[in-house]
Order: C-alpha cells, then structure tokens, then sequence
C-alpha cells in the first residue's frame, strides 16, 4: 500500500469519527431537549427534538436525519415513552417526514432561500403526514375510535402539528448557522463555500423567525387553553 492510500485511509477515518461524533451530539441534544422542553397537549406530545434532526440532515443530508429520528425514537421508546411501539411509529414518521423534507431541498440548495424553502416544506409536509398516522393508529394507543379521531382534526391535530413544525422550523433556523459556524471554527466541519451568510436579508429571517416563536407559543395557550397544556413530569 502506498504512502498515498495509507494518508487517504487516516483522513478518511478521522473524518468518519468527527461524523460520527457531530452526530451523537445531535442526538444527545435532541434527547435532552426530552427532558427540558416536553410537554402534554391532551394525548399529544410538543417537544423540540425535530430541531436538531433536522440541524444533522443540514449538516451531513437527508439519509442522517432519517437515522438520526430512528435513533431518537428508538432512545425515547426504551426509556421515558408512555405510548409504546405506536407512539413511537407516529413520533419517528412525523421526524423523519419533517426532518428528511427539509434537508433534502438544503441539500440541492445550500442558500438563505433553500434554508427557508426547505423548512417550510417540512412544516407542511410533516402536518400532511401526520393526518392519516392520526386517523389509523391514534386509536390504537388512546383507545378511542377513528370517527372521534377524525372530529380532532380541525380543532385538535392540524392546528397542533401546524404549530409543532412551527416552532420546530423556527427554532431550527435560529440556531443552523451559528452552531454549524462554531463546529467549523473548531475544524470539526470543513470549511464551506456556500452562500448561507449572515446580512440583511438573513438578519431579517432571523427576526422573522423570532416572531413565529413568540405567535406559536402564544397560540399554543389561546388555542389549546393553558389548563391542558403541561410540562411531562419524569
């Protein structure tokens, strides 16, 4: 073996660790973000674990953040998950539908405009998913019937999955470009070329961005009335 192929091999192997390592980071972060920020709405779960699926298939495309849902789910089934194996079908599609749309149009278009093309695509994509999950398995695991299922949709399940890629999307764009700046400054990531930078028009997405946070959160407590909405106690 060559001098050549032996140097290709070790960068290549360092370069499968660093991967493997940003990763793990993202999963542990979205399985904190479990414990820090999850909460009850009725029978249904918002937390902020999409965030950082999403932020690996940004980083690394759509195919890590399908592995990185299936991990998430996997870690949450076997350890604070209250809905079993169907629960954590429905938690896995929603990720993966919200997750893998996003990143797959970022990945075609690494620009300020596919960031946002793509994330919002994912609010919709993972809303539309999510409608006929609800209606076939949700009376599975809450015992109920696909009729009652259905009588939820406006009033329930659209406006909450609405809400939930949200804060989710709005979340994930705030926080993309600072981290994956500080994990190439620390030359975990290579250095990039694409044209997501921070200026005006990006300053003001940030703002935008913001804004949605605050409506969703707002809306989170007239729409769904604050009574019904708790932290999960551990």
């Amino acid at each position: 073996m060559s001098t050549k192929s032996i140097s290709a091999n070790r960068g290549n192997s360092a370069m499968n660790v660093k991967k493997m390592s940003i990763l793990a980071m993202f999963i542990a972060l979205g399985y904190l973000c479990l414990f820090v920020f999850r909460f009850k709405v009725t029978f249904l779960t918002l937390d902020f674990k999409d965030v950082f699926i999403t932020m690996a298939g940004f980083v690394y495309g759509p195919i890590a953040a399908l592995a990185v849902a299936l991990t998430e789910t996997l870690l949450e089934l076997a350890t604070i998950s209250d809905t079993g194996f169907w629960g954590a079908l429905m938690n896995f599609v929603g990720s993966a539908a919200f997750a893998v749309t996003a990143s797959l149009i970022y990945k075609f278009n690494k620009t300020f405009k596919g960031a946002v093309i793509g994330l919002v695509a994912a609010v919709f994509s993972m809303t539309a998913v999510m409608m006929p999950m609800n209606i076939l398995i949700t009376p599975i695991y809450a015992h109920t019937d696909a009729k009652t299922v259905v009588s939820m949709i406006p009033k329930l399940l659209l406006p909450f999955n609405l809400i939930k890629g949200m804060l989710n999307a709005s979340i994930a764009f705030i926080l993309y470009k600072p981290l994956s700046q500080a994990l190439r400054a620390t030359g975990m990531l290579p250095k990039s070329s694409a044209s997501f930078s921070m200026n005006r028009r990006s300053l003001f997405g940030l703002l935008a961005a913001a804004a949605v946070i605050v409506a969703s959160v707002v809306l989170i407590f007239t729409v769904f009335d604050g009574s019904s909405f708790e932290i999960v106690k551990q």
